[in-house]
């Protein structure tokens, strides 16, 4: 009877997390550590946790990680979406302008239904993404429609995109960009600019952003990028950095980044703040592949593991109020967790002009824990 006590109590914690190297950049750790969580939250990190689980993780050999948020996704635009990029760590994501005021109601429907915390950005354009570029014609950027579409949606609705290259905006980009931060305005919410081969240079369109707002595709390649035509990084691409413009990387498939503009970019110490996707349900057979990839080219390129993870958890979660909680392993926050294994070989990486480079580790997903329970 009484060997049998010890059952009779609830488990110390909900899940236990073993053995893993616990990198989380929100606190300067990373070593080998236990994660302990209950309640959906993480309730201790330590050197051999001592306690009952009712589920254990056995995570040695493996990274240990706060889950990866994804600031620049396009997940929203099926139900599919979320779970599936659930699967590679993902446990946040925004939805980077799929929908503007004519068809944003649907993605917000299956946000406010993903699994894990998804938001969205609604885009000027009231067609969102269209093919053949959806700012040629001016008139669809209203901004009337774009505030009304963030009103209805605020629950999941947290800024404003706009994409301005060449072959979507034309020659419309600076007055896209001025009515995309009028709708912003009126909810204080940040803008998002999607960047490359844009009909204007860089030194016009970044005095029309503010503090907060991000620049996404940072090292498209082409006319009126960050660098300029021998390869220097133009003055007022790192003068926006230091008044708080934020840089993301969205790799994405098409223009948007290539080995030799990347390396000139880092060459001079412009690396990205944030690491992101441009993730959607066919990712897997692109370049993109999957987050933990797009990490791994950073990887490669010499980023150090640490600040790898962080431009995919903390950076990311400091940039949309909605994630404020999230991207840590802090004591009390989400138990929302991504379990990679870094694997040493020949790895082969492709940008998005077909070139490619062979880096010698690689990060894969391995489970995702959300809210407290084991996903996978």
């Amino acid at each position: 009877m009484l060997a049998r006590i010890p059952t009779a109590f609830a488990a110390t914690y909900d899940l236990l997390i073993k053995g893993g190297r616990v990198i989380d950049p929100s606190v300067g750790l990373d070593g080998v550590r236990d994660v302990g969580i209950a309640g959906g939250r993480i309730v201790a990190v330590e050197v051999n946790l001592a306690g009952d689980a009712t589920d254990t993780i056995d995570a040695r050999g493996r990274i240990v990680a706060p889950g990866l948020i994804d600031i620049h996704s396009h997940a929203g635009r099926t139900k599919e979406g979320p779970p599936l990029c659930l699967q590679d760590g993902v446990t946040g994501f925004v939805d980077g302008g799929s929908g503007g005021a004519d068809n944003i109601d649907q993605i917000a429907a299956n946000l406010r239904a993903a699994p894990q915390i998804g938001r969205a950005l609604v885009n000027i354009a009231r067609t969102g993404v269209a093919p053949g570029g959806e700012l040629h014609d001016i008139n669809r950027a209203n901004v009337s429609l774009a505030q009304g579409a963030i009103a209805r949606n605020r629950d999941v609705v947290v800024g404003v995109k706009a994409r301005l290259s060449a072959n979507v905006a034309g020659p419309n980009d600076l007055e896209a960009l001025r009515r995309a931060q009028e709708a912003a305005g009126p909810f204080n919410l940040p803008v998002m600019i999607h960047v490359g081969q844009n009909y204007s240079p860089m030194r016009a369109i970044l005095p029309l952003l503010k503090r907060g707002d991000i620049v996404t595709h940072l090292y498209a390649p082409g006319a009126n990028g960050i660098v300029d035509e021998k390869g220097s990084l133009f003055p007022d691409v790192a003068a926006a950095r230091r008044r708080g413009i934020i840089f993301d990387f969205g790799h994405g498939v098409t223009d948007h980044f290539d080995w030799a503009t990347v390396e000139r970019a880092t060459k001079q110490g412009f690396w990205p703040d944030t690491l992101s996707t441009d993730w959607n349900v066919m990712s897997r057979t692109t370049g993109v592949v999957d987050f933990p990839n797009v990490m791994s080219k950073f990887i490669m390129l010499g980023m150090p593991l640490s600040q790898v993870i962080a431009c995919a958890t903390v950076n990311a979660a400091r940039v949309f109020p909605a994630f404020d909680d999230r991207g840590t392993l802090n004591v009390g926050a989400p138990a929302d967790v991504a379990i990679m294994e870094l694997r040493d070989g020949s790895f082969e990486f492709v940008d998005n002009y077909k070139g490619t480079r062979t880096g010698r580790q690689r990060l894969f997903p391995i489970a995702t824990v959300l809210a407290g329970k084991r996903f996978r």
